[in-house]
């Protein structure tokens, strides 16, 4: 698994802007990010992937909410395994 910094998401969601990227987070229609410093945040690249995939294949914004809830329960139960 990789984490993808701001500018890797945007590239491949087809964002223009960080704050683009913040809003579908607000809106939960984006994962929220990973903390991997005191200033550094990044996601994981399958979680992007999935989303994008979903906007491919004409998912609803209320679809994609419901993934973006069952990628945020995947990193906890990730975490229960480590």
């Amino acid at each position: 698994m990789a984490l993808w910094r701001i500018d890797a998401c945007k590239a491949e969601t087809g964002d223009r802007s960080n704050t683009s990227i913040y809003n579908a987070v607000r809106d939960g229609l984006f994962t929220k990010p990973v903390k991997i410093g005191p200033r550094a945040s990044a996601w994981p690249d399958y979680e992007v992937k999935a989303i994008v995939c979903a906007r491919i294949a004409g998912k609803t914004d209320d679809e994609i909410r419901e993934l973006v809830n069952r990628l945020h329960a995947k990193r906890v139960d990730q975490l229960a395994t480590v």
